[in-house]
């Protein structure tokens, strides 16, 4: 009798006093709803609730839960942040788990398949009950349900406060993603209704391009009509910003003419035969446009702007108007001097040269012990030579020298002059009806003609008294000291330069016939390119390896252009084939002429900016953002470049 009495009191206190507090304080909600919207959210669950006649009227009931649930504070909520933009599924994954979470505080689910058992005290509770006759003692038994219920409710308080918690982290996370996806639709919708007329003038072009809008001329009329008003709105408009007011007006109404079009069509194969037409003609026309686009850049790359066609017509005359003891470069005794730093520089554009020496003088440590070797071909020889006897880079040296006084250059010596000279040379360059077979135009480049750009592998012949040589391109320009080259240990070869096998196509495949015999059997397709710009000659190293003599066998083995095609970088990789001393990537980097995507870390970084390619910085197609790195050398101010009409 006693253990029943202390069963039912027992029972009493773990389920009917609880039914009996939940029904209190639901009470005391509806009390104060009308004050609080998270709680009119909380008391819209509780109502909605359904019972489950399975439970056999269980209550999964978590009592502290209302006195810790509260309203995330700083969190702002837009009233339409959630249809501004499509759901993704990052972000339905993360309301789901908000959802999950504010689940859990609350506790009213209905599914006890959901749930675990150690964190429900109820059903432990009365699974405790349904296992009453196994309790040793009712005193005990009562004991033990007491404090398995302090217990669990004292974790369970822990585990709303932290889930409380997320599901306020879990709401700003969600207010932070819709700010910035937000941020991004709008970004990225700049043009959209640009785009939308584009595709409206497509569909209507073929919509009038097809049989039945021909055989309607009331269609065929709107439809051009509208067309002529979606092309006066578009004009050169790139973004919305750009568009006339009227241009919604016109886009509904060629809607409208377009679903009339789509009505009068009804030949489905029709229709994908003329986009199938349109789309080949498309590739047809972009193909075309590229090679134009190829051959125009070429063409531009060979030309002389006014501006520097001007410039040597200048120079010379005012040359030639001098004193012959007003013609000559002070300091003239260190030409020789092996303890100096010697650079080579062959060219024919003056204003290049100029800033290559500017450049190269203005990060000198001590500019005193450099010494600049100017070589250039009779037509601007006078030109070059005027320019520094009127702009002297400071306590520099500074040699100019005319090719066609190298009396050892002639093509009895040299193959490759003997082989410029050449009829089927010639014929290679200005006959294009007959060359219109070499796709790339890069190969006819008439400055291949010039001995200026082989002289490079001449350096011994034409220094014979200099130990080490800098060799400059005219194209380059210098950001930081140079003088740590000369002390630079080549390890017994010939060439320093910085490798260029950082991408496939400048590997020894991208430049030589390696389907002719004499190429595969001697060189590795695979091996790694180098650069010329910048490149340190050890000449003594080059006299003793004979690398001339290396040059000249190349060179007449491809007198028939069978081996390589014209230029210099292949014959030199050929020649200083394990010859060539890496250098760090710093001291050189390339790319400027061509490359529009050189990283700014790689430029800051570097000695040597080279702009190889067409889109060199003299020129009108150079690319504008590296453009101030070669226009700070050159005075723009100067009386010359003004009567030239050269400007930045």
């Amino acid at each position: 009798m006693m253990v029943r009495n202390v069963v039912m009191i027992l029972l009493f206190v773990t389920v009917i006093a609880p039914i009996i507090l939940y029904t209190d304080r639901l009470g005391s909600i509806h009390t104060s709803s009308s004050s609080s919207s998270a709680q009119d959210e909380f008391v819209e669950d509780v109502t909605a609730f359904p019972f489950n006649a399975h439970s056999g009227g269980r209550l999964n009931l978590l009592p502290q839960e209302l006195s810790t649930l509260k309203e995330p504070i700083g969190v702002v909520y837009s009233d339409n942040s959630t249809e501004s933009f499509p759901e993704t599924k990052e972000s339905q994954a993360s309301t789901n788990h908000s959802h999950q979470v504010s689940a859990r505080v609350l506790s009213t689910t209905t599914n006890e398949q959901d749930l675990s058992q150690k964190d429900n005290p109820i059903i432990q509770v009365t699974q405790t009950l349904d296992q009453g006759n196994q309790l040793l003692a009712a005193e005990s038994g009562a004991k033990t349900a007491t404090s398995e219920k302090k217990t669990d409710n004292a974790s369970q308080n822990t585990l709303n406060q932290k889930s409380t918690q997320t599901s306020i982290k879990v709401d700003q996370r969600e207010s932070v993603k819709t700010v910035s996806v937000k941020n991004i639709h709008e970004t990225t919708i700049t043009d959209g209704r640009v785009r939308h007329l584009k595709d409206q003038l497509i569909r209507a072009r073929v919509y009038l391009s097809l049989p039945a809008a021909r055989n309607n001329p009331q269609f065929a009329r709107e439809i051009r009509l509208r067309i002529k008003e979606v092309q006066r709105a578009l004009v050169d408009a790139s973004k919305d910003s750009d568009l006339p007011r009227n241009a919604n007006d016109r886009l509904k109404a060629m809607e409208q003419t377009l679903a009339k079009g789509k009505q009068i069509q009804d030949d489905c194969a029709a229709m994908v035969k003329k986009l199938r037409a349109m789309l080949h003609s498309m590739d047809e026309q972009l193909r075309v446009h590229k090679k134009q686009t190829m051959f125009l850049t070429q063409l531009t790359a060979k030309t002389v702007p006014k501006g520097l066609h001007c410039l040597p017509l200048r120079l010379t005359t005012e040359y030639y108007s001098l004193n012959s003891s007003q013609m000559n470069f002070p300091n003239q005794e260190r030409l020789e001097d092996p303890l100096m730093y010697h650079y080579a520089i062959f060219s024919d554009n003056v204003l290049a040269t100029a800033v290559v020496v500017n450049s190269t003088v203005t990060h000198a440590k001590d500019p005193a012990k450099h010494v600049f070797h100017i070589v250039t071909d009779r037509l601007n020889y006078a030109a070059m030579r005027m320019w520094f006897l009127v702009n002297p880079p400071g306590q520099a040296t500074i040699q100019v020298q005319n090719i066609e006084e190298f009396t050892w250059l002639n093509s009895s010596y040299s193959p490759v002059l003997k082989q410029l000279g050449s009829a089927s040379m010639i014929d290679y360059y200005f006959r294009t009806h007959r060359s219109s077979s070499d796709s790339n135009l890069k190969f006819r480049n008439p400055k291949y003609l010039s001995i200026l750009n082989h002289l490079r592998f001449y350096l011994p012949e034409i220094f014979p008294k200099l130990n080490k040589v800098l060799f400059l391109d005219d194209d380059i320009v210098v950001r930081k000291d140079l003088t740590g080259l000369w002390s630079l240990d080549l390890k017994g070869n010939v060439n320093g330069a910085v490798e260029t096998c950082g991408e496939s196509f400048h590997r020894f495949d991208r430049y030589l016939n390696f389907s002719n015999p004499l190429i595969s059997k001697n060189f590795d397709p695979h091996a790694c390119g180098w650069a010329y710009g910048m490149n340190v000659f050890d000449l003594e190293q080059w006299k003793k390896q004979n690398i001339t003599e290396v040059y000249h066998r190349w060179q007449k083995l491809n007198h028939d252009r069978q081996l390589w095609k014209l230029g210099t970088l292949p014959p030199g990789l050929i020649t200083f084939w394990k010859h060539t001393y890496p250098l760090d990537r710093s001291w050189h980097v390339l790319g400027l002429g061509y490359n529009p995507s050189v990283s700014q870390k790689e430029i800051d970084r570097a000695a040597v900016i080279h702009y190889n390619g067409n889109m060199k910085p003299w020129l009108e197609i150079g690319i504008p953002k590296y453009r101030s790195y070669w226009a700070k050398y050159v005075d723009y101010d100067h009386k010359y470049m003004r009567e030239c009409n050269i400007n930045p």
